[in-house]
């Protein structure tokens, strides 16, 4: 396990579950097609599916169901069951705004998100974090989503950084993944309770002083 650089050029995070609360929005539209569709839906489930983008976790699903080829059906369900959870609004998880401020303050910041465009702008600004990005990508927007490097490589081009000599911050082994295959730096606040995850830093959550501590470092 390495640690975290000091003379980090940049700092990407990843939206769902790490800077927003929006996983309690995936859990409930997963759950209910789960249910819709005649299966029970827990932890087993949710780690098939978590960090996934749509058409990714649709697909796990139709192999979870015994309806291959189904898919594109069940993404479009899926889909439009976290635009009706997402209409009602998701909070910053505990930290993620001073730890965004902090980290602006020092170096270049962006959001790399395997969520479409629009629940990822629907995330930023419903929990206020919208105003402190000047860069945010999608998964709908590179060829290869998470877990290829894409998203990450495509933030640190834009930043005008070098990947290993930037951080990532993740919650998920989909996220992990894309960001080793990009050479960043990881920090990890898992979303799952009880998981295992490739990490250089591990905490329970944004609001660990010493991840602010470091953030205010950073040059």
């Amino acid at each position: 396990m390495r640690s975290l650089p000091t003379s980090a050029e940049a700092v990407v995070f990843d939206c769902d579950g790490l800077l927003v609360n929006t996983e309690v929005c995936w859990t409930v539209a997963e759950k209910a097609l789960f249910a819709a569709h005649g299966h029970p839906f827990g932890p087993e489930q949710k780690a098939l599916v978590i960090g996934r983008t749509v058409e990714a976790a649709a697909e796990a699903m139709a192999d979870y169901f015994g309806r291959p080829g189904a898919g594109a059906e069940l993404a479009a369900e899926l889909l439009e069951r976290v635009r009706k959870e997402l209409a009602g609004g998701a909070a910053a998880l505990p930290g993620a705004a001073e730890l965004v401020r902090a980290c602006r303050a020092a170096v270049p910041i962006a959001v790399a998100s395997n969520s479409p465009r629009e629940l990822l702008d629907v995330a930023l600004e419903s929990a206020g974090l919208a105003a402190h990005f000047t860069h945010s990508f999608a998964a709908d927007e590179v060829e290869s989503p998470k877990p290829a490097p894409d998203l990450y490589l495509m933030a640190c081009e834009a930043l005008g950084a070098v990947p290993q000599r930037s951080v990532a911050f993740e919650d998920s082994a989909t996220g992990i993944s894309a960001a080793r295959a990009a050479r960043l730096y990881v920090a990890v606040v898992p979303s799952l309770p009880g998981v295992d995850l490739d990490h250089d830093w591990l905490s329970t959550g944004l609001d660990d002083r010493q991840l602010v501590d470091w953030a205010r470092k950073l040059s």
